[in-house]
């Protein structure tokens, strides 16, 4: 940075620590939450938007989780745009939120039915005043299964996509590979569990299963926009939607800014906010543990995450309510930067300790490489792996269960080849602790010091695909165990990750966003 740059980021910091001191020890209530994003605030001084390709006015897609218009860049390695670059990285906006809720709708058809036109107005008045893009607004609106089990118990008209009758959950999507696997119906969206390495932070008590109706997700460049349709959504008033729900939780947080040679959010937010480990974050990282986590090899192409789009994985081809739809999981993770970087007991005091356990053991990038595509791994070369290094890497155990075993045609005719990753990433750091907001300030263990961390969000056609997944990031296949304790500093980054929530959900198509099956209802 130069002189100039130093001196407005040591003004930055001080204004962010006044400001952390002021809410230490304190509560925030829904309408301040609402109103102030605290620290987050300093995104939009911190960090300039992304160029963006232009956008000819459209509507949006019918797939929810899709941003539209993100810029691919070439990354040379460095985590830095450049026109010598050989990888291509997405980038994704910089302000993510989600927020949770609970329904104060009765639960009868009338009044369901009414909530939904409520809610839809609102969300079309938003396409309105914002694109689509992360310019200017992405909104993402998805339902708990305690929304279909407490609201829709049953349907009572016959449509050309269920009978009348029909009982939850026998109208959800089903998991057809699952299901053949298992011997029993398995449907696409399971009830969230807890794997061999989560583990909570000393004293929070057991990973907290959530039980929320909805989640929304907001994306941006912009936190004004964001902020608007906080207050759309959530806010009081004839025209919001806020009477609607009951706020359970909000979730800030960010990513990148780091790619055009600035310094990123994560390592400038860290900073501001003391978080210990903090200095050793690379500079331009896109996220608080330094390596660039959205190439575009890594993230599922086009609408493969929909349920629909791979043949034989759901019963939503070609008719199915739920087509265009997704699953999502929504986790809140502690991160110890402390013990990553090496200034707390640990495995990762170097930069290869770093590379082993982020990627895989047995590569030698030049030091200090942010940006890293080794070719992906099968079975037998993890276990290889522990084999010959006693470890094993956090992507390349995943990689043999996220993406296709064989060439794939799609159902609407894309050619996937093998290996094309099949979740989509929307995860996100945060300096909550663990929610900025939330409404059980004791059973969240909430506090208003900040604590690096991560909102891990993720989409793929069925749950049963992410749980394969994160066992996978255990050490756990389907034919076998590696011989690595899963919260070993030899298991990838499992030993610097404390899980504390969980929740799974269903993203219907846009067209059903707003309260999904309330139509059918008598």
């Amino acid at each position: 940075m130069t002189n100039n740059d130093e001196k407005m980021f040591a003004v930055e910091q001080h204004k962010a620590l006044s400001r952390r001191r002021f809410l230490n020890g304190t509560v925030r209530t829904l309408g301040a939450a609402l109103a102030s994003a605290g620290i987050y605030e300093l995104i939009d001084t911190l960090a300039q938007p992304p160029e963006r390709p232009a956008f000819a006015a459209t509507q949006p897609l019918q797939e929810q989780y899709i941003i539209q218009n993100v810029r691919i860049i070439q990354d040379n390695g460095s985590g830095i745009n450049s026109s010598n670059g050989t990888i291509p990285v997405i980038v994704h906006p910089l302000h993510n939120h989600v927020i949770t809720a609970t329904l104060k709708v009765p639960a009868n058809a009338k009044a369901l039915q009414e909530a939904q036109q409520h809610l839809e107005s609102v969300l079309l008045g938003l396409e309105q005043q914002f694109a689509p893009t992360p310019s200017g607004l992405g909104v993402l609106v998805a339902w708990g299964l305690p929304y279909f089990h407490k609201y829709i118990p049953s349907l009572g008209k016959t449509s050309s996509f269920f009978k009348a009758g029909t009982r939850y959950p026998a109208y959800m999507p089903v998991d057809l590979v699952t299901s053949k696997l298992e011997g029993h119906t398995v449907y696409a969206v399971q009830q969230a569990r807890t794997f061999p390495s989560d583990q909570p932070p000393a004293g929070f008590g057991p990973v907290h299963l959530e039980q929320n109706d909805v989640a929304v997700l907001l994306r941006s460049d912009s936190l004004t926009n964001i902020m608007e349709a906080m207050n759309a959504l959530f806010g009081t008033g004839s025209n919001r939607a806020g009477s609607l729900f009951k706020v359970t939780s909000i979730r800030r947080g960010f990513a990148g800014g780091g790619f055009y040679g600035k310094q990123s959010l994560p390592s400038r937010l860290a900073l501001a906010a003391n978080i210990p480990g903090a200095k050793s974050i690379p500079p331009h990282a896109e996220v608080f543990l330094g390596f660039t986590t959205t190439l575009q090899a890594n993230m599922g192409p086009g609408i493969i995450a929909n349920l629909e789009t791979l043949p034989g994985v759901t019963d939503q081809w070609p008719h199915g309510y739920f087509r265009q739809g997704t699953t999502m999981q929504l986790s809140h993770l502690f991160e110890d930067l402390a013990t990553w970087y090496g200034s707390g007991p640990g495995n990762f005091s170097t930069y290869a300790d770093r590379v082993r356990a982020m990627l895989q053991p047995g590569l030698s990038p030049a030091p200090g490489t942010l940006t890293l595509n080794p070719p992906g791994q099968s079975e037998a070369d993890v276990a290889q792996g522990v084999h010959q290094y006693h470890a094993y890497g956090h992507t390349g155990s995943m990689a043999p269960v996220d993406s296709t075993t064989a060439p794939t045609t799609s159902n609407y005719g894309v050619d996937y080849p093998t290996g094309t990753t099949i979740p989509v990433r929307g995860d996100f750091n945060t300096l909550d602790n663990p929610f900025y907001y939330t409404a059980d300030p004791a059973a969240d263990h909430y506090s208003s010091k900040p604590a690096a961390g991560l909102h891990f969000v993720i989409f793929q056609p069925t749950i049963a695909i992410f749980n394969r997944v994160r066992l996978a990031m255990d050490g756990h296949y389907s034919d076998q165990t590696l011989s690595v304790a899963p919260r070993s500093p030899h298991a990838g980054i499992n030993s610097v990750l404390f899980t504390t929530h969980r929740q799974n959900y269903m993203v219907p198509s846009r067209l059903h966003r707003s309260f999904p099956l309330a139509e059918f209802l008598t």
